[in-house]
């Protein structure tokens, strides 16, 4: 016994689908109508009586489904709402719970065009590359090019991932690190690896990238791997061991043949160049030594192939879809050191130039070590009182007990790699060198010094934080306070609320730092929803990856990065696209009168300021924190003059930045370095913008696969409709969406939604605060498809109508639309895979079917969707004018087949206009599944008025 894919069986009193299956034994069905969950299986050989499958054919309308034509379109959208197996060129649309834009397409393509994917995706912050990898990889596991897949992330990316991979394409993952791997393997039945038994993996880099571990998984690794921020896996010459052990895992798995790997990054680039080209070389290893400014054009389009870099401006407008991503409004606030703090300031930069100075290095071998230590004692102090005073007390201790830390390969005070830098402990910075007696003693005084400082009178840092989130509050923006120390990230949180909640007691702060584990973090958050008015304190621990733009419109830099592109990480937290603010802040705090934000200002943030605004690119730090450290020592280190000047005529305090004449050979240094930078970044990103695609291509591809499974206006109206008109739910407009009222829905819809006696639901992508996304794929909407098709086919009071008799002023002669649904078999060329594909068609005739004047599809669907009633018939008219049809309807047998087959051929066509974009010679097989189903009958009568 063997049936077709796409064929009807009925088995166990149901009507079934019968699914392609790699094993003929076993029979693959799906309940007609019914969801993907209930996919069942039958295995033949068993031979029981009652899953003995039965060849079916789907009822044709009669007069007992005779209804108001206004529910015909409602069960036209309810059928191809439900649909999950779309018959365009793109197989996964129907199966995701959003809708991508047309921009985020274009990695697609760029993946079906190869037989191996290879990609590097480097879209700006924001742009929305994890939905173009998941994209990516539902399409390919659609067309059956690969069973599974794994991503792997930086350790507290991984929950992040979990959601996204569930909430956007509907699959399962297991996330495998330390605190996982034991349970996951007590689930395993047999002797096999986690890698190998799970299908849909979310794996830690800094877990797997150990020599224990990491073999095990290169040879078992699923055959798609996505690396999220890859800049973190590239290799420079003089890696630390960590970059050296993410590379080479990220570079095994490379290597293997037909091994699918795409990698995710903003900033591909770092400003490092061996850093960049090591990323290259794991798209394909002669990309390695590729000179970019210097390649020819061919080298140019070969590399185009496998790496896609766009800015916010090559997507807002593609295809003429308005993407709309917000305002970002960029500035300064300065404070003034108060004259305690600058007193202090004096103080700790006189011992730190006197730590640089001959007589302290004099023998030691330790110069690097000297600077070193001097530059994270001056960034430490002025961070906040808090964070000196750790690092002070943790360096006092460390010396007493005699404790070697210092380690050659790691520079205390740069603005480390993206993935190593999650926030710091200033007793991590602040290394060992040689102390006397009395400098011991003047760290002892330090500390005392500034326990006394931590107030927000005499730390005016602290005190103008307060004024700005006030004032930002009341203009109702929601701000993230990023710094750079865990200390400082507790002390402001501990000043900043109780000064804050005098105006504001139903604020909600939250501080955020390293020291909370990942699933700690994510509560914290969320948890911050309910609130109106929220403030998030927060290390970097939260600059990457993580998305904020749901709660938050502002960014306050508490501490200067000293890197640009830990800048523009921190700010794509907010600014991206998803948020709904028109406007974002993001705003630099710096001492007017603290010389080391000054220097970082003046020669570094200003100026990549400037080129975002002017060429709307994000410029990577050129060279590393180098150029800055030497800036700054030039300019206060070894300058024993340089102070903090104290005016007698204002009595005010005053630091001329513009005599550092010291520093200006390593100003216009760094200057240089940023222009060059901006140049070969406006370069690239003009020629990975893959402008090759255009828009052209695909539109007619994706115009069609809206109409056939939905768009969200198309679910906005099926939804409001069935409720209001057909099951009896109230449900009306309200502010930026719809109220539901949840007391009349059947409990199979009430489930799927919060338990409330109101929800507020919204259509729209990004979706308004506080309203619940309903998209074609949420389980509210596919339960509701189902059962209002369930209860037009049982004929229940609350139905829509299979049939209909009506007169009307538009149509002049007696006209029939017919409802078909026709299910597709379509196949590669090899017949390597199969999948059933559903689609809907409205079609017609006037007059008498044996005149055979047909209706186009888009006639016949242009009536159905406006034409309207004019005048009332009796039921005994209707139902004889109905039957009258329905016995016409076996002369038309042949010319429904034809249609099938005609728009078979049409997809076929589809899929050949698709295979030349790809550029591949094969193309789909499609042949349709006869009888098409007929759902429908409509009978359209002149007005005789």
């Amino acid at each position: 016994m063997s049936f077709s894919p796409g064929t009807l069986v009925t088995l166990r009193d149901r009507d079934w689908v019968v699914l392609p299956s790699e094993d003929p034994d076993l029979l693959v069905v799906k309940p007609l109508g019914g969801s993907e969950d209930e996919i069942t299986g039958v295995y033949l050989p068993l031979n029981f009586p009652e899953d003995q499958p039965v060849s079916a054919e789907f009822p044709t309308p009669a007069k007992e489904d005779l209804g108001d034509i206004s529910s015909a379109r409602l069960l036209y959208d309810s059928v191809r709402l439900s649909f999950r197996n779309g018959a365009g060129p793109f197989r996964c649309l129907a199966k995701l719970s959003f809708r991508p834009r047309s921009y985020q397409m274009v990695p697609l393509v760029m993946a079906l065009r190869q037989e191996t994917v290879r990609l590097l995706i480097a879209d700006d912050v924001g742009v929305g590359k994890t939905i173009e990898a998941l994209l990516i990889v539902k399409e390919l596991l659609e067309r059956r090019k690969i069973k599974r897949f794994a991503v792997v992330c930086l350790p507290h990316l991984c929950e992040q991932w979990q959601s996204e991979i569930k909430e956007k394409i509907g699959l399962e993952a297991v996330i495998i690190r330390t605190n996982t791997q034991a349970r996951l393997d007590r689930e395993i039945q047999g002797d096999v690896s986690v890698y190998d038994y799970y299908p849909y993996q979310i794996i830690s880099i800094d877990y797997i990238k150990g020599d224990s571990r990491r073999q095990v998984f290169i040879e078992q690794c699923p055959e798609m791997v996505i690396v999220d921020e890859a800049h973190t896996c590239a290799c420079p010459v003089g890696a630390s061991i960590h970059q050296q052990q993410r590379h080479f895992l990220v570079n095994k798995i490379a290597s293997k043949p037909d091994q699918h790997l795409i990698m995710l990054t903003a900033t591909p680039h770092s400003g490092k160049n061996e850093e960049f080209l090591s990323l290259l070389g794991l798209l394909k290893p002669e990309f390695e030594t590729m000179d970019l400014p210097s390649a020819s054009p061919s080298e140019r389009k070969d590399l185009a192939r496998y790496f896609v870099q766009r800015q916010r401006s090559h997507v807002e407008k593609w295809m003429n879809e308005d993407t709309p991503f917000p305002e970002r409004d960029p500035g300064e606030f300065n404070y003034r050191l108060s004259r305690n703090y600058a007193s202090f300031f004096d103080q700790v930069l006189s011992f730190a130039q006197k730590l640089v100075s001959g007589e302290a290095q004099a023998g030691k071998g330790k110069g690097k070590t000297h600077y070193w230590t001097a530059l994270a004692l001056l960034r430490g102090v002025m961070s906040s009182p808090a964070a000196g005073i750790e690092m002070l007390k943790n360096r006092m201790q460390k010396l007493f007990k005699g404790e070697e830390d210092w380690n050659e390969e790691d520079n205390p005070v740069h603005d480390l790699d993206y993935g190593f830098e999650t926030d710091v402990t200033p007793g991590q910075l602040f290394q060992k060198t040689e102390w006397s007696q009395y400098q011991l003693q003047q760290l002892r005084e330090f500390t005392k010094q500034l326990e006394g400082l931590a107030n927000p009178d005499d730390d005016q840092k602290l005190a103008y934080t307060a004024l700005i989130i006030e004032e930002w509050i009341e203009h109702q923006f929601n701000p993230v306070i990023f710094c750079r120390y865990i200390a400082t990230a507790k002390y402001i949180g501990e000043h900043l609320e109780p000064l804050l909640k005098k105006k504001f007691p139903k604020m909600n702060i939250q501080v955020i730092t390293s020291e909370d584990p990942d699933e700690v973090r994510k509560q914290r958050i969320s948890q911050m929803e309910p609130f109106r008015q929220r403030v998030l304190i927060a290390t970097d621990c939260l600059s990457e990856g993580i998305n904020l733009q749901e709660y938050f419109t502002a960014v306050l830099h508490y501490d200067l990065p000293w890197n640009p592109n830990r800048l523009e990480q921190r700010e794509g937290r907010v600014d991206r696209f998803g948020q709904l603010a028109k406007t974002v802040k993001a705003y630099l705090l710096y001492g007017e009168n603290n010389p080391i934000d000054g220097i970082i200002l003046d020669v570094l943030l200003r100026k990549v300021r400037e080129i975002k605004k002017s060429i709307g690119i994000n410029v990577p730090f050129p060279e590393d924190s180098k150029s800055i450290i030497d800036t700054i020592t030039q300019a206060l280190l070894l300058n024993p003059d340089r102070k903090i000047q104290i005016k007698k005529s204002t009595d005010q305090l005053e630091f001329n930045f513009d005599e550092f004449s010291e520093a200006s050979e390593q100003k216009l240094n760094v200057t240089r370095k940023i222009d060059e930078a901006a140049e070969r970044e406006k370069a690239t990103r003009s020629i990975f913008a893959q402008n090759a695609i255009k828009p052209n291509e695909i539109e007619a591809d994706l115009k069609e696969m809206s109409e056939a499974i939905g768009d969200p206006k198309a679910v906005e109206e099926f939804v409001f409709l069935t409720l209001n008109n057909i099951l009896g739910v109230q449900m009306d407009e309200y502010q930026k969406g719809y109220r539901v009222y949840t007391a009349n829905l059947p409990y199979v819809l009430k489930s799927t939604l919060p338990d409330k006696e109101m929800v507020l639901v919204s259509f729209d992508s990004p979706t308004p605060e506080n309203y619940l996304y309903l998209g074609r794929n949420h389980l509210f909407v596919e339960h509701l498809c189902m059962l209002l098709m369930a209860n037009s086919l049982n004929r229940s009071p609350q139905r829509a109508s299979r049939s209909a008799v009506i007169r009307s002023k538009e149509v002049a002669v007696k006209t029939t639309l017919l409802l078909f649904r026709v299910r597709n078999v379509i196949e590669a060329r090899k017949k390597t895979s199969q999948i059933i594909a559903e689609e809907m068609l409205v079609w017609g005739y006037r007059g008498i079917a044996a005149q055979k004047d047909f209706l186009t599809i888009d006639e016949a669907s242009c009536l159905m969707k406006t034409v309207r009633p004019t005048s009332n018939m009796t039921p005994e008219s209707r139902a004889n004018f109905l039957e009258n049809e329905l016995k016409q309807l076996p002369t038309l047998k042949q010319d429904f087949d034809q249609l099938a087959e005609g728009r078979s051929k049409k997809l076929v066509e589809a899929h050949e206009r698709f295979s030349k974009v790809m550029g591949h010679g094969h193309f789909q097989v499609v042949y349709p599944v006869l009888p098409m189903d007929i759902l429908g009958m409509y009978i359209l009568l002149p007005d005789l008025g």
